[in-house]
């Protein structure tokens, strides 16, 4: 369940820069200046990063789920400054193009599990004949003991609800994977320090039999050098599916610092054989969590890190790379970037984009808004959100924006491939009577041909100046 909507943030206290002032400077204020130094050339700077793909929150342990054309993206939210794995809540995030990524903020969290106390620590999602299972380890208040809980929606964006008022399976250990085999049979994994499955039934609310520990073999998922009590890599984090004949199970191997391996098997449960690293030891957080889909053709590895300003292993932020499988269908090593996966296809500026689908901001927040979905707000001067690859055609004439603003408002520069690059329209954002109360605003547009990244960089006098909820081109 989703908290009732709050008065407007803004009134109750200051703007979360956690992120926003450290990544301005950290990030965008070399690349601004060198841009501003060629400011006759509007090409792209090849440098700017597009991982971490989320950079409002900090986010970890990334679960992607394909449907109907679009990867939704299941997180968790490290909250600010934490010194733990302080997590009270999971984020929904969805791509069509692997690039741009729109919030559809918390669906679930803590308080939907009655009988949970705290922990929102990693899970995954799956549909299955029209209904999304999210399954999520917390802690069970009247054990104290971690345990998988399992919600339910109608969307995939929720909102969800526990599916059964209490826990699927308790055993005190955390990180649910699920996968839907072809035949029907669904497997649930978790664990850590050993690997547990059971087989759900076709409810994915109950299992059949009794949860099964894995042997975890050397042979099965590799040898851990002179520990005796965890005699293999395998620590946690498991993440289960098939592909043609054979069964990955990946997995974080070897903590402290973590790296990212995994086993096959030709069938479900076994036997399994270690294959190796897929993902070094790289970053600055100490864990890594992965997951891995195929996508309009492709391949992609989802993980986490701590790339982000105030970053590291309890502040971790979600990035992605593509890959492609060797020809025996084992992995290729894959490092960490800053460029990120390629974009799939190109973004409709005709269509009503929502302003929180987002490649790139700097100082931006999103929110709930009163009307459903999310908004941007915590604007102020100089602050901007990036979209990539908009395809224009032969050229848009208008930008139309829904706004809302309880203070004088300010104006939406509309530029071409960078927060300083070639502006093809300026709309005029005034006061709308409150930061909820929305209003729509027109400008011409001169200039957007062809395929660019669109920058929206907000302008005007000091404080916040107004929230953004869409916007789209017309010709």
């Amino acid at each position: 369940m989703t908290p009732p909507l709050s008065p407007h943030p803004k009134t109750l206290r200051p703007k979360p820069r956690h992120l926003r002032g450290r990544l301005a400077a950290a990030l965008v204020a070399a690349f601004v200046a060198a841009l501003l130094s060629t400011a006759a050339d509007p090409s792209p700077d090849p440098a700017q990063a597009d991982n971490p793909i989320i950079q409002t929150i900090y986010t970890a342990d990334p679960a992607p789920l394909v449907y109907n054309g679009r990867v939704y993206l299941y997180t968790g939210h490290d909250e600010d400054a934490s010194t733990w794995f302080t997590m009270k809540e999971w984020r929904v995030w969805s791509s069509d193009d692997m690039v741009n990524w729109t919030d559809h903020g918390s669906p679930l969290n803590i308080d939907t599990f009655s009988w949970a106390r705290q922990d929102a620590w990693a899970g995954q999602a799956v549909e299955r004949n029209g209904k999304f299972y999210w399954y999520v380890p917390v802690v069970n208040d009247a054990t104290g003991r971690m345990a998988i809980g399992v919600a339910v929606a109608d969307s995939p964006t929720g909102p969800f609800r526990d599916a059964i008022g209490h826990p699927l399976v308790e055993n005190g250990e955390i990180d649910p994977t699920v996968f839907i085999d072809t035949d029907g049979q669904a497997y649930l994994y978790w664990g850590n320090p050993n690997l547990w499955y059971v087989k759900l039934n076709a409810d994915m609310t109950s299992y059949s039999g009794s949860p099964t520990k894995i042997q975890l073999t050397t042979q099965g998922f590799g040898s851990r050098p002179n520990n005796a009590q965890r005699p293999t890599l395998y620590e946690e984090g498991p993440w289960f599916y098939k592909r043609n004949s054979l069964y990955y199970m990946v997995f974080a191997a070897q903590c402290c610092s973590e790296f990212i391996a995994y086993s096959t098997s030709p069938g479900p449960t076994g036997p399994w054989t270690y294959r190796g690293t897929i993902m070094p030891t790289q970053g600055s957080s100490f864990t890594n969590h992965a997951g891995v889909i195929d996508f309009k053709g492709s391949s992609y590895f989802f993980y986490h890190n701590g790339a982000l300003p105030g970053g590291g292993g309890f502040t971790r932020s979600v990035a992605v790379e593509k890959f492609t499988y060797n020809a025996d269908g084992t992995f290729p090593q894959i490092n960490m970037t800053t460029a990120g996966a390629p974009q799939v296809g190109t973004l409709n500026p005709y269509v009503r984009q929502e302003a929180e689908t987002i490649a790139w901001e700097s100082g931006i927040e999103t929110e709930r808004a009163s009307g459903g979905g999310m908004n941007v707000g915590w604007i102020e001067n100089g602050d901007w959100i990036k979209v990539k690859g908009a395809a224009f055609g032969t050229g848009a004439r208008q930008f139309t924006a829904r706004v809302a603003s309880a203070t004088a408002g300010g104006s939406i520069e509309v530029r071409l491939d960078s927060p300083t690059g070639t502006r093809v329209g300026t709309c005029a954002v005034t006061g709308t009577g409150g930061w909820q109360t929305w209003s729509s605003v027109s400008c011409p547009v001169s200039g957007a041909t062809g395929t660019h990244d669109v920058y929206l960089r907000f302008t005007g006098g000091s404080g916040y100046l107004f929230n953004v909820d869409s916007w789209q081109f017309a010709v």
